[in-house]
């Protein structure tokens, strides 16, 4: 997927490649964190968000690319999501959360099975918003919908391992 530009991605809760805060994560209260971002091209029609886990089970052995939360069709006129969005598959304004891998609706925070994994909330830009038959999408579906729509993406990395008990 390539891309004409770049967008900052931040959270207030973390820095770039850092710790995500407990709070945000299956150990914590498991709530979305606060993600920012800015500014998107001219032109910009939607917004995607899609935060992944890609050490799924393992940082040594990657497999897979686990799904933690799948937003989608954010107006360019907004530029954050709070922390703690409910998990709905529809939000104010018109929003649109997918699928998870946990099969579920909105985020599901790190929750590791060992050692430290990374996260990677990725903010896509597209010149048009995708449309699906039904509510019932996941990353796959979004990003095939979106791949020659993408104007600008940016990144925002943190990473997480659980404590010892």
């Amino acid at each position: 997927m390539q891309t004409a530009g770049n967008i900052v991605v931040r959270s207030p809760a973390f820095d770039h490649e850092a710790l995500i805060p407990a709070r945000f994560t299956a150990d914590g209260e498991n709530i979305s964190p606060p993600i920012e971002w800015g500014p998107v091209p001219e032109g910009t029609a939607g917004l995607v968000l899609v935060a992944e886990d890609p050490d799924a089970p393992s940082p040594y052995l990657p497999l897979i690319n686990w799904v933690h939360w799948v937003v989608y069709n954010i107006p360019p006129s907004i530029e954050r999501l709070d922390a703690g969005l409910p998990p709905e598959p529809e939000l104010p304004g018109g929003i649109r959360q997918g699928l998870s891998s946990f099969k579920k609706y909105g985020y599901g925070g790190p929750a590791p099975p060992f050692g430290e994994h990374r996260y990677f909330f990725r903010l896509y830009a597209l010149d048009a918003n995708p449309v699906f038959a039904n509510s019932r999408v996941n990353r796959k579906q979004v990003m095939k919908a979106v791949k020659n729509s993408v104007l600008a993406s940016g990144e925002l990395m943190g990473r997480y391992r659980r404590k010892k008990k």
